[in-house]
């Protein structure tokens, strides 16, 4: 057994002994939820929250300094990570809201971009202009 293991078995143990009994009655079942604190399913999530700030802090970014490519992979995995979370035990709603808020940030922002090439039919050469 890895140390890695030992310390998440640790983790665990400690968070039974400490925290458990701390809990109020409503936080209780979903501690030992299949999808719970104690697992992948809540914190490989949460890391992936990460995906949604950068979206929003890339609404403030002029469009045109958008990238097409990124945005639209934002929102094609997010759309098929959201239908592949319908398949995966345990279920998540956490997972799946993650997913969409990715695939609505992903889509947005192309909007955003889409919007500003339809008004400014020279973005072509302003792009070219502004990378020399």
């Amino acid at each position: 057994m890895g140390p890695h293991r030992r310390l998440y078995q640790y983790l665990c143990r400690f968070g039974d002994r400490h925290v458990y009994p701390r809990l109020p009655e409503i936080a209780k079942p979903a501690w030992n939820h299949p999808a719970g604190f104690k697992t992948v399913f809540f914190w490989a999530p949460t890391f992936k929250w990460i995906l949604v700030f950068v979206g929003f802090s890339e609404a403030v970014r002029p469009a045109e300094k958008l990238s097409l490519n990124q945005n639209l992979a934002f929102a094609v995995t997010g759309v098929l990570w959201t239908r592949l979370t319908f398949q995966i035990q345990p279920f998540s709603w956490y997972m799946v809201s993650l997913n969409v808020f990715v695939a609505l940030m992903g889509a947005l922002q192309c909007s955003r971009i889409g919007y500003y090439r339809l008004k400014n039919p020279d973005w072509k050469t302003r792009e070219i202009m502004n990378v020399n």
